[in-house]
Parts: C-alpha cells; structure tokens; sequence
C-alpha cells in the first residue's frame, strides 16, 4: 500500500513563505515524476510544478520564480518551497507521484501507478 501524506500548510501573511513537505511511504520500488497541485474553491485542480526524476523542473507561470519544488529520492520526499506568497496562492496543495511498487516490478509493470495524497490547506491572508 502506497500512501502521500503532505505537511507544511497553514495560514500565512502576503509575502512571507511557506514549504511543503510529502512522504511517500510503502512497498516502493522507484519513483518517477512527482508533482504539486492545487485547487481553490469553485476552481479546478491547476498543475503547480514538477520535477522529474532526473531532476529536471517545469513550473505553471505564475509561481515562476516565486516557488521552488525539490525532492529527496533517499527520503522519498517532494518539498514546495513557496515565497513572496499572494492571497491568490491560496488553495488546497496536493502532491503526486509516479510509483513503481515491488508488486509491480515482479509482474513487469514497470512504469507504476500514479498516488495522490490528501492535500493541504493554505490560505493566505492581505
């Protein structure tokens, strides 16, 4: 059983910093692509950033240059380093990961399912 669990949000000021944390814990055999998403009320689920494997970041273009993902492959991690935050940053985070489980490596699906977590709140405030 693979399971994301996100940390980090709360209520912050216009311009100050938050970073989120998720852990991906279970029988993993590899990650791939991992992510954050957001969704604001009455708005759909918009794509934040991602980072690859590889290590290579693509971001939506209103969080350039203010946000940061990063990830610790040892740790099983995906962080969301967000600065100089606005009130309309705020949403609910939820973080993505394409897993390789063990299960899946013996039958050879090598390139996993997709696992969300359960999203965290951040509300900023002007």
């Amino acid at each position: 059983q693979v399971q994301l669990v996100e940390s980090g949000g709360g209520l912050q000021l216009a311009g100050e910093s938050l970073r989120l944390s998720c852990a991906a814990s279970g029988n993993i055999s590899s990650i791939g692509m991992m992510g954050w998403y957001r969704q604001a009320p009455g708005n759909q689920r918009e794509l934040v950033a991602t980072i690859a494997s590889v290590g290579s970041v693509d971001y939506v273009d209103d969080v350039k240059g203010r946000f940061t993902i990063s990830r610790d492959d040892v740790k099983k991690m995906v962080y969301l380093q967000m600065n100089s935050l606005k009130p309309e940053d705020t949403a609910v985070y939820v973080c993505n990961a394409r897993i390789t489980t063990y299960q899946d490596f013996i039958v050879g699906r090598s390139t996993g399912s997709v696992y969300w977590g359960q999203g965290t709140q951040v509300t900023v405030s002007s």
